[in-house]
């Protein structure tokens, strides 16, 4: 239930974007940023979050979570202009990703069939929320205006109350912290839990550049800026790989992202949410334009596009029973590829659907079968640690998706924006296939941290 706001707030806003533009006097291509911002804090909360997990409860993060999702939901509902309105989502996003690490840390912790199924039943949710949110978007921008369905989230607040009976098993799960001994237990992720402050901000600094560089041309930024923001990313990317060398145990624990297979589970999820994001950002607009409705009807017509997303999750669990998860997100990412090409050849709204259909099933179905991969990749004692690096890369893949397709789109014309983009859940396919041979190694729990493996 807690998970189904913050998926409507990735939905819902792609069918307000037309509105959003003209109220706001700004061009279409800049309104990506709404969409954008939201994946951008969500992927660095992530890791952020998995560090509290060493000090805090699942249950604590998630109220932090549900608090900042709300907040910055209602001030970016309340926004004046766009500059104010991104701020909100930023905030909300960080709020978000909070909350998806929380409600994993409890799913996670689960043994492995009951873990795939659980984590198909949130990823099916996440899908449908956030498909089901061009309905909801639609319905609401006709009748409350665009500003309700930037406050959407603000309903996480009582849906809070729902994870109350559940508190016990949202406290200390034992992903990794209840049966590790010595150390295990108390210095899990980090010899001391410490924030590595630097770690972070390098991090922060490259992926929120790489975004704005995307969106460049679309928002129309200056070439010196342009240039400035170049030069950060750069100098983050070189900070960030200093920093993973020179301190092991730093926010990017260097054990983490060398564990075989870790960096392509990443890859591929990321590669998998771009390209479902940036169908999500385009698909209601080009049906809108098709039809000539307006985002209601966009919206009623995604509906079944959306509810694929619940097969998608009930189905996985069966298929990770004869193939093996690299074999599945293989498949998966096949799914979008085909489902992106889909939204960018066709112009028929039917076909729009059955794309944006694809690209569903190829996220929900990856969500699931690459976090339940992460705590089989690394020490039980990195698992939290793992989540939240895994979960940064899959969110950042989609905020490059929306950028991509924004940027993109002003450059050339819309459908080879989109063809452009399929390349990226194409190289997950070969990612997938490649790392197959040597990603299914599981460390053992006892494992010395800090050792190469």
């Amino acid at each position: 239930m807690l998970v189904l706001p913050m998926y409507v707030a990735l939905g819902a806003p792609s069918v307000a974007l037309p509105a959003i533009g003209r109220a706001l006097a700004v061009p279409f291509g800049a309104t990506a940023w709404i969409l954008a911002a939201w994946s951008l804090t969500s992927a660095l909360a992530m890791p952020v979050a998995g560090r509290l997990l060493v000090r805090w409860s699942p249950f604590q993060v998630l109220v932090a979570g549900v608090v900042a999702l709300a907040a910055g939901s209602a001030l970016a509902g309340a926004g004046p202009t766009l500059s104010v309105v991104i701020v909100g989502r930023l905030i909300g996003g960080a709020g978000a990703g909070a909350t998806v690490i929380a409600v994993f840390a409890a799913a996670t912790a689960l043994p492995g069939r009951q873990r795939i199924r659980a984590l198909g039943i949130i990823a099916a949710a996440g899908a449908t929320a956030s498909g089901c949110g061009t309905l909801l978007g639609g319905a609401v921008t006709a009748w409350l205006g665009w500003r309700a369905v930037l406050a959407i989230p603000v309903l996480a607040l009582p849906l809070l109350l729902a994870a109350l009976p559940s508190r016990r098993a949202l406290t200390r799960s034992g992903s990794g912290s209840g049966s590790g001994s010595g150390s295990g237990s108390g210095e899990r992720n980090g010899s001391t839990g410490r924030l590595d402050v630097v770690g972070a901000a390098v991090l922060s600094v490259l992926a929120g550049s790489l975004i704005t560089l995307l969106q460049a041309h679309s928002v129309g930024l200056p070439a010196p800026i342009t240039l400035v923001v170049a030069a950060a990313g750069v100098l983050a990317a070189g900070g960030l790989w200093w920093r993973v060398r020179s301190t092991p145990e730093g926010f990017v624990p260097r054990r983490v992202i060398a564990a075989p297979g870790f960096l392509a589970a990443g890859l591929i999820g990321g590669t998998v949410f771009a390209g479902y994001y940036g169908v999500l950002f385009r698909a209601p607009s080009l049906i809108e334009q098709v039809t000539g409705g307006g985002p209601p009807k966009a919206g009623v017509l995604l509906v079944p596009a959306a509810a694929c997303s619940v097969l998608a999750g009930r189905l996985v669990g069966a298929v990770t029973d004869r193939f093996t998860a690299w074999q599945v997100s293989a498949g998966l990412a096949a799914l979008t590829v085909v489902g992106v090409l889909v939204v960018a050849v066709f112009t028929g709204p039917a076909l729009i659907v059955v794309g944006t259909a694809l690209t569903v099933c190829g996220f929900a179905g990856a969500q699931a079968v690459l976090v339940s991969l992460a705590p089989d990749l690394v020490a039980a004692d990195d698992r939290d640690t793992a989540q939240g690096l895994l979960n940064f890369m899959n969110a950042l893949g989609g905020g490059i998706g929306p950028a991509a397709v924004a940027g993109l789109s002003g450059i050339v014309p819309a459908p080879v924006a989109l063809a452009v983009l399929a390349a990226l859940p194409l190289a997950g396919i070969v990612v997938s296939l490649t790392q197959r041979p040597t990603a299914n190694r599981r460390p053992r729990p006892d494992a010395t941290r800090g050792s190469p493996r």
